[in-house]
């Protein structure tokens, strides 16, 4: 079956963030001039409509005019269960799944669990906001590492930084984002194996959002973290969603996968302490018609969508924007633009290109945010032909 990845949604008018806070929100792109149309390109979340099972699904459920006190059935885990035996060949005993709110929310509830306040916790930069803002307002500390670029652009892990900031502040916390946003890389196994065997010396404890791990670009193939070694198994918490995969953000709804029982039991109790850790009936229903073969297919044709997207974007970037650079990225719907060189050669601030992106239409992201000093963050996730716009806009009438 052939899915529609190439009719824009309009979602103006439907409380959407990536729309309706334009020009309203703190944070938010501005407005387009007049005669020219809005392109979303900075809210991660995507343009399309959502897997048509999904919809389905929950319709037949909403039809049952009972909307009381439920409980979690086996359709819920066999669902997960299953996905994860097809994505990524694991199998997952049922107890080693449980509810989260949200992938932050399960970062906050593992934060509780194996660091006291003021401690400090270990993570890459560039940095996804969330992580950071989520970090800081329960208490702990960050220390980031920062990867280095080899002789290709490819984003890595700096190992000799990281042991020598485990040491000098005693870090026994890392959180992780795998693929990693906001660079898109994909790390390989290799790569995970040398951290691991470095947290092991230390006995280092990881926190690893895997929510992105469903969409990966040109055949990119997703490690999780879990399987690295027996110590990566018993000392990671994961988390993972439906909702950046199948556009269900707004119906709120995550998992983990905690194989250790007493790491498990300690991320459980801080999580059903808040009082607030549970599932919504339509989120539940949501995943079950999500989590399917056939959701498999639309994934599939979608990271296929995305692939295009991404390679379009780089080939302008890297022949028709010159002073601008970016990693082809390996999995997410996320672009990481380095404007840094055309900034001091044009004489411009980074604030001057968001701008002249937002007047032309280009919703895109200040990166700064994301630790990218001279960079802009930009999302993928919309029809081909709405990204050949938006880089025809920037080659025309922003980066000139």
């Amino acid at each position: 079956m052939n899915f529609d990845f190439t009719t824009r949604l309009e979602r103006s008018g439907t409380d959407a963030l990536a729309l309706d806070a334009v020009g309203v929100m703190k944070g938010a792109p501005r407005p387009p001039k007049d005669g020219w149309t809005y392109l979303p390109m900075w809210v991660a979340d995507m343009n399309f409509a959502a897997f048509p099972g999904i919809t389905e699904k929950i319709l037949e459920r909403a039809k049952h005019p009972a909307y009381g006190y439920f409980m979690t059935g086996d359709a819920y885990f066999g669902a997960i269960q299953r996905w994860q035996e097809m994505q990524n060949g694991v199998e997952v005993p049922k107890e080693a799944i449980g509810y989260e709110n949200g992938v932050l929310g399960g970062i906050s509830s593992g934060l509780r669990a194996l660091a006291a306040p003021g401690e400090c916790v270990l993570l890459l930069s560039p940095t996804y906001i969330g992580f950071t803002r989520t970090i800081r307002d329960a208490g702990y500390r960050i220390i980031t590492s920062d990867m280095v670029q080899d002789e290709s652009g490819t984003f890595r892990m700096d190992l000799a930084d990281m042991e020598a900031k485990i040491q000098k502040y005693h870090i026994h916390v890392f959180v992780s984002c795998n693929p990693h946003n906001p660079t898109g890389r994909v790390f390989t196994r290799k790569e995970l194996t040398e951290m691991y065997d470095l947290f092991a010396k230390y006995r280092v404890d990881v926190l690893s959002d895997e929510i992105w791990s469903d969409l990966l670009l040109d055949g990119a193939h997703h490690v999780p973290l879990q399987t690295i070694s027996p110590y990566a198994k018993a000392h990671t918490a994961a988390f993972y969603a439906p909702s950046k995969t199948f556009n269900l953000a707004g119906l709120v709804g995550s998992y983990h996968v905690i194989y250790d029982p007493a790491l498990r039991d300690r991320i459980t109790a801080a999580g059903r302490k808040t009082g607030y850790n549970d599932m919504n009936l339509l989120s539940m229903v949501a995943l079950e018609g999500a989590y399917t073969e056939e959701g498999r297919a639309w994934v599939q044709q979608l990271c296929g969508v995305l692939s295009e997207n991404a390679r379009l974007a780089v080939k302008c970037i890297r022949e028709e924007l010159p002073g601008v650079s970016v990693q082809p990225p390996q999995g997410t719907y996320m672009l990481f633009l380095n404007c840094a060189d055309y900034c001091e050669k044009h004489g411009k601030a980074l604030d001057d290109v968001l701008a002249a992106g937002w007047d032309v239409g280009v919703g895109w992201q200040d990166g700064r945010p994301f630790h990218g000093p001279h960079h802009i963050r930009m999302n993928l996730a919309l029809p081909t032909s709405d990204v050949a716009d938006a880089f025809s806009r920037l080659r025309d009438h922003v980066f000139v």
